[in-house]
């Protein structure tokens, strides 16, 4: 049997690829990797990352030449390894003109930070299964040069250029909540091509939060060096990097958190003697001579942490900067990283002299590439989970209800069965999907597959809170294809989920899928099986989020009358309608999907007019992609219960469109109907139309019985075709 094939990557702006050893470590292999500097470049050299010598790309990634060169080695790749697509391209571009500790930007800025776009033409060009970029914190509002020459923000960029091809975000985390010793925010986006996005969301592919690392536990263990220029004899990268002697005196007696400028006598903060006055050095920056915590994480590594004037560099004990291998393990690098020719071992047998001079000449450049890096264990965590993406390739509907037909999984029992005892040949969204197909009560519930593409999208556009606890209702949860989601989306906070649905056995089913991937400790989860229209809520919920039933109840039902009592909206029999009417009434911040018929039906006018009184954050309209195979085109409403209207941005996914709206404009009461899209062109056309003329009819309603009792005008009934008109879909 032939072995697995090992997954690959791409590597741009990679420095000396600390980061992106992570995922050597995870076994991807790398078909090419660029960067400007050809010392930092052969320190990948060093740990033999390419399979191939030409895979080793030097110079600037907006030449041609460099280009042309990466693509030519992806065509080598075809040829000798049979190599389909690439699995994954990185791009960390450098981030002059961006960061707020580079005060003085030059007036190329915008052009530097075109090499985004750089990277944004190889991605498209290269067409990977996932991306990944990591940036200062600003990185998405910086502007940029576009491929049309036009300078907008970096996120626009990448929507304009991916958003079509890729279901994405970008994320602002702290590294030091992942796993490294080293107080750093920034900014990691990670895209995922539309093929695989039903399969794994953006957001599962972040590394989960970790409790902090402190100093003491990370780097306490090493050795004391208390002589400049003293080596570990067992570690060479351990050593006291030497300073001017009479730089001691400035920070020897200091505690823990003090800054040498907080010393009483002069003599003793940093200055200088000028025609024989002492004159103290000015305070720039209060993180300058500062000794560091033994028990608190470590500071944020610069690229200058050789100097005790840079920031947070000194030793919580010793009278140094941190030694390398100390910054080493605060990046989370492994020891078997290689920054020279030479392994540890052979530079441990050195003679002392030949130690100093290797030092000498390296310590600088390892210094450095240590403060351009992003820690290993970072990009090794979002390769792990990569990796075990690819290993479920995303199947398709037709296949998952296959193989439930085989099972005869309809039975509740047996599903369960199957789930719970199910190797890792399946995963959870195929799972989630299973669980749904097999459901014998799905239409009778209105319970259907919510795929992971249209929640990513849910999320992205969830507000954030600063509350510390965050209380969130899932109304119809079905098999629970929201709760990963969920989960990463206020992995930050302690979360207290309510997980509610009619169906037991669906509950039942989320309970299995989630043991994939089971909840943090922080969070709180209750499975309740209830009518949520007539559940007896006793607490408001900060958010309630999810996809409600679409279904009409006949005039008949029983429990119609109860629904309709407390409603909005007592014209319509749609139970989307009454899902959103009681959100509204226990949640402070509603998000549901809903078919797009709300912006328009007179079944939903007096839904509309009620909505026209909320503040309607964000609407996000999904077309006919939410639901593949089911030409129902939806959307999702976001909506403030706590604020008052204002503006509305509203999103169309399928063709990339992003504006903000006045609400008033385009929910105006003037017109019959919201206009989402409302703009000048419109504005120019409905001035001369005369409104309220005709009455509207929906197409079932358009029959020879009712248009023609003589029956002379022949009606076409129409059919949901599929887009190439070869398939009836329902």
């Amino acid at each position: 049997m032939r072995a697995a094939r090992r997954p690959t990557y791409i590597s741009l702006f990679s420095s000396a690829g600390v980061g992106c050893w992570g995922f050597h470590m995870e076994g991807f292999r790398c078909v090419a990797t660029n960067e400007l500097i050809s010392r930092r470049l052969d320190v990948q050299r060093f740990n033999r990352k390419c399979d191939y010598d030409s895979g080793y790309l030097l110079g600037d990634l907006s030449q041609e030449a460099v280009k042309t060169a990466l693509y030519e080695q992806l065509d080598l790749w075809k040829e000798r390894e049979g190599l389909d697509r690439v699995d994954v391209v990185i791009a960390t571009p450098p981030c002059q003109g961006m960061s707020v500790a580079n005060l003085k930007k030059s007036s190329n800025e915008i052009l530097r930070n075109s090499l985004v776009v750089e990277s944004i033409k190889v991605i498209k060009a290269v067409r990977p299964r996932f991306f990944l970029f990591e940036n200062v914190p600003a990185f998405m509002k910086t502007l940029c040069t576009d491929l049309d020459g036009t300078d907008r923000p970096i996120g626009e960029a990448i929507e304009r250029n991916l958003g079509r091809d890729y279901s994405y975000t970008a994320r602002i985390i702290n590294f030091k909540h992942y796993g490294a010793s080293s107080s750093r925010q920034r900014t990691v986006v990670i895209g995922v091509s539309r093929d695989w996005a039903d399969e794994v969301s953006p957001f599962e592919l972040y590394p989960d939060r970790t409790p902090e690392r402190t100093l003491r536990q990370v780097i306490g263990g090493l050795r004391p060096l208390r002589t400049p220029g003293e080596i570990d004899p067992e570690d060479i990268y351990h050593s006291f990097r030497p300073y001017p002697e009479h730089m001691r005196g400035w920070i020897s007696g200091l505690a823990q958190g003090q800054s040498a400028f907080d010393n009483e006598d002069d003599q003793k903060k940093p200055h200088q003697i000028i025609d024989g006055v002492l004159v103290v050095n000015q305070r720039k920056n209060g993180d300058k001579y500062r000794r560091q915590y033994w028990d608190r994480v470590g500071p944020c590594i610069h690229t200058r942490n050789d100097q005790l004037a840079s920031q947070n560099t000194i030793h919580p004990g010793d009278d140094r900067v941190f030694s390398i291998r100390e910054l080493m393990l605060m990046m989370t690098v492994p020891d078997s990283f290689r920054w020279t020719d030479r392994d540890l071992a052979q530079l441990n047998a050195l003679p002392e002299e030949e130690k100093r001079a290797f030092l000498k000449k390296e310590e600088i450049k390892i210094r450095q590439c240590l403060g351009e890096a992003v820690p290993t264990a970072i990009f090794r965590a979002v390769a792990k989970r990569i990796a075990g993406a690819l290993a479920h390739p995303p199947m398709r509907t037709a296949s998952i209800r296959a193989l439930a037909e085989k099972e005869g999984l309809s039975d509740p029992d047996k599903l369960d069965r199957f789930v719970s005892q199910n190797p890792r040949d399946l995963s959870p969204a195929s799972l989630g999907k299973l669980a749904e197909l097999a459901n014998t009560r799905r239409t009778d519930n209105a319970a259907y597959f919510t795929g992971k593409s249209l929640i990513t999208e849910m999320m992205k556009a969830l507000p954030d809170t600063d509350k510390d606890t965050v209380h969130i209702l899932e109304p119809s949860a079905g098999a629970g294809n929201f709760l990963p989601l969920i989960l990463k989306r206020f992995e930050g906070k302690r979360l207290c989920l309510d997980v509610m649905d009619i169906d037991g056995d669906s509950l039942r089913l989320a309970r299995r899928i989630l043991e994939r991937c089971p909840p943090p400790p922080n969070c709180t989860l209750r499975f309740i099986q209830a009518d949520f229209l007539q559940y007896p809520f006793t607490r408001r919920y900060d958010y309630v989020i999810g996809n409600p039933p679409f279904r009409k109840m006949r005039p008949s039902d029983p429990l119609l009358p109860a629904y309709r009592k407390g409603a909005v909206n007592r014209e319509t029999r749609n139970l989307c309608s009454f899902f959103l009417d009681r959100a509204l009434a226990v949640g402070d911040y509603t998000a549901l999907v809903f078919p797009k018929f709300l912006l328009s039906t007179p079944e939903f006018a007096p839904t509309r007019r009620y909505l026209s009184q909320k503040a309607v954050e964000c609407i996000l309209d999904f077309g006919e992609r939410g639901f593949p195979g089911v030409l129902v085109e939806t959307l999702a409403v976001f909506i403030n219960n706590q604020a008052r209207p204002g503006r509305t941005r509203v999103v169309s996914v399928p063709r990339g469109v992003r504006m903000t709206q006045r609400q008033r404009y385009i929910f105006d009461p003037a017109l019959p109907y919201w206009v989402i899209y409302r703009d000048s062109g419109f504005d120019a056309v409905c001035q001369k139309l005369d409104l309220d003329v005709f009455q509207v009819f929906r197409d079932r309603q358009i029959t020879n019985a009712l248009l023609s009792p003589a029956g002379d005008i022949r009606v076409l009934k129409s059919r949901n075709l599929s887009d190439d008109g070869r398939q009836v879909l329902s």
